[in-house]
């Protein structure tokens, strides 16, 4: 499916609606577990936020964010997900949202600033550092990139509280805070392009950021 908005991606490729929700679905059949409700709420932000970007189709950024984690349907594993993900889809011939399965957890282009551990071989590692290496970001893996740091499984919340969140579950390392650093800007960065700040589309931030 070809979308407005996706410029020179020539090979661009998404699932349309019904065919994403049913890989969803039957990813969470295999796996279950709150990275579901995780990416619905990154899909709702996306189209939230893709709606007040002139660039940015709301439909296209809504299904990507429901693939985003797709790779979750090979089980628990930590960054081991971005790679099954990417083939999954690659597989099934959606290099567009194949990519941003892969794109979505390096605001910065650099495998060595992760959350998590590298559960993969040294041929797939090596994959991805080439494959970010050769690619530049537009504004959907970017958008992917900001509504994955701003979607706890129950909902919405600052993005303060899921750096929280993620850091208690995976640790800390010297990386943590450039890579805070860039989710920030690119809070600045949609908040600038969207003429608002990007929690006044998104619902009830305060309710899952306080607990009120």
């Amino acid at each position: 499916m070809r979308r407005k908005g996706y410029g020179d991606r020539i090979t661009l490729n998404i699932p349309n609606l019904t065919q994403a929700r049913a890989y969803l679905d039957d990813a969470n059949q295999l796996n279950p577990g709150p990275w579901y409700s995780h990416s619905l709420y990154v899909a709702e932000g996306a189209k939230l936020i893709a709606t007040y970007h002139a660039d940015l189709d709301p439909d296209a950024a809504y299904i990507l964010g429901l693939l985003h984690d797709i790779g979750r349907r090979c089980g628990a594993t930590s960054m081991r997900h971005v790679i099954d993900g990417y083939n999954f889809l690659h597989e099934e011939g959606y290099e567009g949202a194949a990519r941003i399965s892969l794109t979505h957890s390096f605001p910065i282009k650099d495998t060595q600033m992760i959350f998590g551990a590298w559960d993969c071989s040294a041929d797939e590692l090596k994959f991805v550092d080439e494959y970010l290496a050769g690619i530049e970001y537009d504004d959907y893996d970017r958008l992917l990139q900001l509504c994955d740091a701003l979607s706890l499984p129950s909902g919405f919340c600052l993005m303060e509280k899921r750096f929280i969140d993620v850091a208690l579950r995976y640790g800390v390392s010297e990386h943590i805070t450039p890579k805070w650093q860039k989710y920030l800007e690119l809070q600045t960065y949609f908040s600038e392009k969207i003429g608002r700040s990007i929690y006044q589309v998104l619902p009830k931030v305060v309710e899952n950021t306080f607990g009120v």
